[in-house]
């Protein structure tokens, strides 16, 4: 079930029946020379409208922008401060508890958002605490490649060439999502395997054409099929143990 091709009248239905919602959040980054720019937005939806597709989960549209000053030296990226981050995930889940829901799920692919989403969270809860409102929401954060299923797999398909940035494991989610923009790009194969970084300056010096020590040459759509099958039951495990109805 999907909130964006949903009325009023039917989200007030399913209210009724339950108060869980997924929220898929990501960013709008550079990806190296062959990853799309949109990649960490599309992993998580279209995790997400398989989901909406074939249970009785409602889905919130995905959150695109994220904090991801770090790449603001590539053109096309875009962030958000921390504190407008922090801000907009308040916003949200204020808005939908107004309404009744209880269970707000983020299905994240992007680990720039982890600091500021999480720490929405704790503002939340302390609003909660000081309000003596017993009736606190559940919030919950969780990335689709952090599952036991899709590390095995990246672990088994890539090994260190997975690396922690353009990803052949997320670039391969992005193509079989959508096929008809799978990008091939000649890439350099010297990759540093620093993983500290600041600004933007530091991240372009330490990692030059946007890659950190990702081969995403080896992406390709068909795994992208498989990374999406064990996405899905990787989820479905964690969302189990998140709401029980």
């Amino acid at each position: 079930m999907d909130l964006e091709f949903s009325t009023w009248p039917e989200i007030e239905r399913y209210l009724k029946r339950r108060t869980d919602i997924i929220i898929p959040i990501g960013s709008t980054e550079q990806h190296g020379p062959m990853g799309l720019i949109g990649t960490d937005s599309i992993c998580p939806e279209v995790i997400a409208k398989t989901i909406s597709e074939t249970h009785d989960i409602l889905v919130a549209p995905t959150i695109k922008l994220g904090m991801s000053q770090h790449h603001l030296c590539f053109p096309g990226s875009i962030t958000l401060r921390p504190a407008t981050l922090i801000a907009v995930v308040q916003d949200v889940v204020r808005s939908l508890i107004t309404h009744g829901f209880t269970h707000l799920f983020f299905l994240n692919g992007h680990g720039g958002n982890v600091a500021p989403v999480t720490t929405a969270f704790s503002e939340i809860y302390t609003d909660h605490s000081l309000a003596q409102d017993q009736a606190s929401v559940h919030l919950h954060l969780w990335s689709w490649f952090s599952g036991t299923r899709v590390r095995n797999l990246s672990d088994l398909s890539f090994g260190e060439a997975n690396g922690s940035h353009a990803t052949p494991s997320e670039l391969s989610l992005s193509f079989y999502a959508f096929p008809d923009k799978e990008k091939r790009e000649e890439l350099s194969p010297a990759q540093s395997t620093k993983t500290n970084f600041r600004d933007c300056y530091d991240f372009k010096n330490n990692f030059p054409d946007g890659r950190m020590g990702a081969d995403s040459s080896l992406a390709t759509a068909a795994l992208g099929k498989k990374f999406h099958e064990f996405a899905l039951e990787d989820f479905l495990e964690e969302y189990q143990d998140f709401y029980q109805v």
